[in-house]
């Protein structure tokens, strides 16, 4: 809300002290800057002041120098998502970025083409998105300055590009189409396509929601979700008779208002909640066209803009205000016109391109300031009412000047003003209200009660003369200079405020509170509390940092005293006010269990931030730092009680915490009148200024010392505090070697996998290599078996060729024989050459058949011979696992028979010990079984028990050495017996030895003899069948001799000696296991007498289980074996 009265010429001159000069003259002349030719460099020389020209910080051109100068037009500006850097791009494609708070501009890029749209706030900061006339969309990087991607699929050009919330995702829309794009992939998603006749105006994402708005030529509207692509809903159609078609749209930063505007002075305003059109704006009579609609954002309203900038055909942009439909200021003129103008997301900035193809920067501030100057004399309309009285409508507002209208105005044309008279003579006045700057506390307080708030243009200065702020450089350089204190290091988690420099300014300011007093490092709701100074005074630190510690001192007097709770104290005093003026209300909030730490705590500990827009915030702490501190106490008893119509309605805990912590419809002018009047109506007696002090300015040179708190419990959390801080230290070290660990585990795994792999592919490629080598082999085995049949054929042809060769010869031989007799002895020898020849060829085939019949003897042979390697393997398993057994047995004998005289004689049989000793332990179990039933009752019988155990075990003895002697003479009879049969064995072998040299001796002869008979008959002319035939006969007599007569399977004597040799020893081991078993039945025969003998000779009940020996058990083992 900005000041328009006449009473703020009056605070002017008070606050210049008179010395205001006119206004006449030529106005100052804006700053000019020409980046042409230069590809990086400041923006402006010297900041600019408040003197500039209508707001405007900077112009820039950029104009070419040469034969022909000429000045390149800029087309398009986009902010990026701080505000605090501008993108530009000109006609011939040259993309500059213009650093505002480092006052720098760069050229990034040159695209050789016009662009269209630009979009600057992607999730990666560093890139931007540029629409260029060839219908394409291309993604650059501002510190690389490479391409990132490019993006094809308009048809025709790109008029806007709409960027969501998170930065990764763009919609492009042109007339015939609209596109959906994945900025981390940069592929399209989506694409929406329409109807030539209806055409696209506008598709954008609905700010903070994931909602997407898309705007037709036909003045539909339809909402549809991002994730799914539904239609959520479609606003209806507006009022009848509207002649109005959208061409330009803006929503508010909470995507609530919806504002559409088009060809004509109207402008409809739509909630997107209800889907309802809840407005119709008039623009002024000059205005018959909308070409762009932009909201003005604010800090402080919550994304509810209330300020709209509306660019018309005049090239004229105006603000105003929608709620009271007020015209705040206006920028560009009929001489400087505007051609598209885009504002910053901050709220500070305004980018303009004009007419002329240069590009203005304005200052928000500066532009809302020109409205807080005195207005002239009389009032001037905007509108003529008289005229457009005919014309009600039921939604229609009209735009009129923002000078509000006083009460005393007549129902003429002249206007009653009523100017506050300062008083001039100063000498009366105390010096207690004299102030710093040449101020008088006194007058303002009067000038504040007389227009309920000091103008924006002089809040600060008054601001600071009123806390009397010493401006401590040193001491507050000292407290910045021991860095982010560890409370606040990470505050951006609890309180993610998206500028930077005001989160970096928030926590300097913190830091140096709890620098300053430890008990502010401690305190959960100081940045609440140190918010709103921090916005207000982000540039100017120090400033910041005194009216915060200026606030606490004096505004939060007896707030610390019963920390960590909340100040029990102040909440007392003023529920006590509360109770004196408004008993029913405090009734009402007991009655639902609703304290004082529900309904004035959350105000308290906010300062009114929470409930209050940035306009009442500051109205309300004008009247604060003006009054004495007990008034910050009554302006929240009169919130509270300005509120008892709305409070007396909730009956719910939840309502009342909703109450206090969101803003209301209150007339804040209300509520900042009731705290006078509960100041002035309070009894002394409830009253808080009788517990606060006077206000305390700040000392100068250092800061006083702050220790009004329980400092036990703060040094305890103090400490609580570093003790945690260290154990995250070690939590977050742990993890990193976690996390160290588990990587090293999924690389481990990695590297195992891609062995696994790798020894799988090794597997099936060699696989697959023996199966090609089997192919190869299988080919092999063909290409040989078609071999052989070459050779057989090829030698049956020869065969057929010899014959029939013999019998030509023969003829000719008959034919010629008279004719050649002169020859004949030449023939003969010729013939009997040629005999030799065939004789050798035959032998040689003969030879290869022998050869081949060998062969496969010997094949034949081994197959037999693995047979009976197989035959014999088995049975020498089942041989050697009955040795085992009897082997085992042996030793198990012998182990049991050694146990019991290990320390007498140590080379007893095995296996006659280890029978000896399974049986005395089974005997001493039941006799030790049997003996614990009787322990008690046998006691006096031990003595004689003993000595006939020592009785028997002396018998037992000579037997054991009786049996032993029969043992090794059963042993070396046994031993003979081997030598023997092994004896027999070798002359077996001898024999049959000389059987087989006798075989083959007999087979050579009669190989020989073969061989010369076949000789014989060929030399006598006989024909190759019978010499076939013989072969034939050959080899079966050869198979015949060489089978044993006697039916064995061998083929050779050698298998026929082992089979034999084999023979005879299975027989003889067959012999000695049976002898072994018949002696072993005999033991056992024995074993069993012994015991019978024993058990019915002396009970085992003598036996006890504490007078178990190793000679007790060597007794009965003995015993056993002496009867064998």
């Amino acid at each position: 809300m900005h000041l328009a009265s006449p009473g703020a010429a009056a605070v002017g001159r008070a606050l210049r002290g008179g010395s205001e000069r006119g206004s006449g003259g030529a106005g100052p002349r804006m700053e000019s800057s020409d980046v042409g030719g230069r590809l990086q460099g400041p923006i402006w020389h010297r900041k600019h002041g408040p003197e500039a020209r209508r707001g405007v910080i900077v112009n820039i051109i950029h104009s070419v120098k040469g034969y022909h100068s000429k000045t390149i037009r800029f087309l398009n500006v986009a902010f990026d998502s701080s505000g605090d850097s501008l993108l530009a791009g000109d006609h011939q494609g040259n993309i500059y970025v213009f650093d505002l708070n480092g006052n720098r501009f760069k050229l990034v890029q040159r695209t050789l083409q016009a662009c269209t749209a630009l979009a600057f706030n992607l999730h990666r900061k560093t890139e931007f998105l540029v629409a260029l006339a060839d219908y394409s969309v291309k993604c650059f990087d501002i510190e690389t300055k490479e391409l990132v991607s490019w993006m094809k699929g308009h048809d025709s050009s790109v008029s806007s590009i709409s960027v969501h919330g998170s930065g990764r995702y763009a919609i492009t829309t042109s007339t015939d189409t609209a596109q959906l794009w994945d900025l981390d992939t940069f592929q399209r998603k989506r694409k929406l396509n329409v109807r030539q006749s209806v055409g696209i105006q506008k598709v954008f994402f609905l700010p903070l929601s994931n909602t997407i708005l898309s705007c037709f030529k036909d003045n539909s509207v339809f909402a549809w979700e991002f994730d799914t692509l539904h239609c959520k809903y479609q606003l209806p159609t507006p009022v009848e008779g509207s002649v109005l078609l959208y061409k330009v749209f803006a929503v508010t930063r909470d995507g609530r208002i919806f504002v559409a505007g088009g060809k004509s002075n109207q402008l409809h305003l739509w909630c997107l909640e209800s889907k309802q059109l809840i407005r119709i704006i008039q623009m002024p009579a000059k205005v018959r066209a909308v070409r762009h609609l932009e909201f003005l954002p604010d800090n402080f309203d919550g994304g509810s803009s209330q300020v709209l900038g509306v660019l018309s055909q005049d090239n004229i942009m105006r603000f105003i205000n929608i709620e009271t439909c007020k015209l705040l200021f206006d920028i560009g003129s009929h001489e400087e016109g505007i051609s598209t103008a885009t504002i910053s997301p901050n709220g500070r900035y305004i980018a303009s391109v004009m007419e002329n193809g240069s590009l203005n920067l304005y200052s928000v501030r500066d532009l809302t300031q020109e409205g807080d100057k005195p207005p002239p004399p009389m009032f001037k309309v905007v509108e003529d009412w008289s005229k457009l009285s005919s014309e009600p409508k039921k939604l229609t507002m009209r735009v009129t000047s923002g000078r509000p209208e006083w009460p005393g105005k007549s129902n003429g044309s002249k206007t009653q003003t009523k100017l506050l008279k300062l008083q001039v003579n100063t000498s009366l006045e105390n010096k207690e209200n004299e102030l710093p700057g040449g101020l008088n506390k006194k007058r303002l307080q009067a000038l504040l009660k007389g227009f309920g708030e000091y103008p924006a243009k002089y809040r600060m200065f008054v601001w600071r003369s009123l806390l009397q702020l010493p401006e401590n450089h040193l001491a507050f350089s000292s407290l910045i200079d021991k860095g982010t204190h560890s409370a606040f290091v990470n505050i951006q988690n609890e309180y993610p405020i998206k500028s930077r420099k005001l989160l970096r300014v928030l926590q300097r300011t913190l830091s140096a509170l709890a620098h300053w007093s430890a008990i502010f490092a401690e305190t959960p709701y100081i940045p609440l509390l140190a918010f709103p100074f921090v916005k207000l005074f982000q540039n100017n630190q120090l400033i910041c940092f005194e009216v915060v510690a200026t606030v606490i001192v004096n505004f939060c007097q007896h707030w610390f005293e019963y920390f960590p709770n909340p100040p029990v104290n102040i909440l007392s005093m003023m529920e006590n006010v509360l109770a004196h003026h408004d008993k029913e209300l405090l009734q009402h909030l007991i009655k639902y269990n609703v304290t004082s730490q529900v309904y004035a705590w959350p105000l308290l500990e906010t300062l009114f931030s929470e409930v209050l827009t940035r306009e009442e915030w500051l109205k309300v702490f004008d009247n604060i730092f003006s009054n004495h501190p007990s008034y910050f106490l009554m302006l929240v008893v009169a919130y509270i009680k300005c509120s008892r119509v709305t409070l007396l309605h909730c009956n719910q805990t939840v309502d009342f915490e909703y109450f206090f912590h969101h803003r209301n419809n209150l007339d804040i002018n209300a509520v900042i009148k009731e705290a006078y009047h509960l100041m002035e109506a309070t009894p002394l007696d409830i009253h808080p200024q009788r517990m606060f002090d006077d206000f305390i300015p700040l000392t100068k040179g250092q800061y006083p010392v702050f220790n009004k708190y329980p400092k036990f419990i703060v040094d305890y959390q103090t400490q609580e505090r570093e003790r945690i801080r260290q154990d995250e230290i070690e939590y977050l070290r742990e993890r990193q070697l976690a996390h160290e660990l588990e990587a090293k585990a999924q690389q481990q795994r990695a590297e195992d996998e891609a062995w696994y792999q790798k020894q799988e592919l090794l597997r099936e490629a060699e696989e697959q290599r023996r199966k090609l080598l089997l192919e190869e082999e299988e080919k092999l085995v063909e290409q040989r078996q078609r071999l052989a049949a070459v050779k057989r054929e090829l030698k049956v042809k020869e065969l057929q060729f010899l014959n029939a060769s013999r019998r030509r010869f023969l003829k000719h031989q008959q034919d010629q024989r008279q004719m050649e007799l002169r020859r004949l002895d030449e023939e003969i020898a010729r013939k009997a050459s040629m005999r030799e020849q065939e004789t050798a060829a035959t032998v040689q085939d003969v030879e290869l058949r022998r050869m081949e019949l060998e062969a496969q003897r010997q094949l034949f042979e081994q197959c037999l011979i693995k047979d009976q390697e197989t035959v014999t393997k088995a049975m020498k398993e089942e041989v050697d696992a009955h040795r085992r057994r009897v082997d085992l047995e042996d030793r198990l004998i012998q182990r049991l028979m050694e146990a019991d005289r290990e320390e007498k004689q140590k080379a007893q049989i095995v296996a006659e010990e280890n029978l000896a000793k399974a049986e005395q332990k089974l005997l001493d179990v039941d006799w030790q079984r049997q003996a614990l039933r009787k322990l008690r009752l046998e006691d006096a019988a031990q003595g004689e028990h003993h000595k006939e155990l020592t009785r028997l075990l002396q018998d037992n003895r000579l037997r054991e050495a009786e049996l032993l002697e029969a043992l090794r003479d059963a042993e070396e009879k046994r031993w003979e017996e081997v030598i023997q049969k092994e004896a027999q064995l070798q002359e077996e072998q001898k024999a049959a030895a000389a059987a087989g040299e006798h075989r083959r001796q007999f087979l050579e002869d009669k190989t020989s003899d073969a061989l010369e008979w076949a000789a014989k008959l060929r030399r006598e002319g006989s024909c190759f069948e019978r010499l076939r035939d013989l072969k034939a006969g050959h080899t079966e007599r050869e198979a015949e001799l060489q089978m044993p007569r006697s039916g064995n399977i061998c083929l050779n004597d050698l298998s026929a000696s082992e089979s034999s040799s084999h023979v005879s020893l299975d027989r003889r081991r067959e012999a000695l296991a049976c002898q072994e078993r018949e002696l072993m039945a005999g033991v056992r025969q024995l074993r069993r007498k012994l015991t019978s003998q024993a058990r019915t000779r002396q009970p085992p009940a003598h036996v006890t289980a504490t007078a178990w020996t190793p000679s007790d058990g060597l007794l009965c083992s003995s015993a056993v074996l002496s009867n064998y």
